[in-house]
């Protein structure tokens, strides 16, 4: 199934979800662009951080408004779980938005393969849907912390 238009990344745009290239030997970030052509009334984003030795949650930061989401930070079956949810007073307009999750991992390199994330959401005239997915080490959309 085809991705709605509100979630596809525009051709020759870097993949939607990537291990920040600024990460480290013992602190990562991995980044999600939502890419949307219409006003979404809902949106939650999930990134799950597989636990791959040491993984503890330092941070997450986004692009759009701080006030705007409710932000959960949890452990969950082998993985740090970030989650971000849309408040039901506000809406998410058309554009790039980025959601990242921070946190420290046992030294070395650590292989993102086991990460995943999961956008749900849904646009203004009523279509939703969800979006699922992978994490590529050093692809990720570069920004700041929170």
């Amino acid at each position: 199934m085809r991705p709605p238009h509100w979630a596809r990344a525009p051709p020759g745009t870097r993949p939607p979800a990537g291990v920040d290239p600024h990460s480290n030997r013992f602190w990562a970030q991995s980044n999600i662009s939502v890419h949307t052509g219409a006003e979404l009334t809902a949106l939650t984003v999930e990134v799950r951080v597989a636990q791959t030795g040491g993984v503890a949650g330092t941070g997450h930061w986004r692009t759009l408004p701080a006030d705007h989401f409710t932000v959960s930070v949890r452990e969950e079956n082998g993985a740090l779980v970030h989650t971000w949810t849309l408040r039901r007073v506000h809406t998410v307009p058309t554009g790039e938005h980025v959601f990242a999750a921070q946190y420290n991992h046992a030294e070395g390199g650590r292989d993102a393969r086991g990460d995943r994330y999961t956008v749900t959401a849904t646009a203004a005239d009523g279509g939703r849907a969800t979006v699922t997915g992978g994490f590529q080490p050093g692809t990720g959309t570069r920004g700041g912390a929170e």
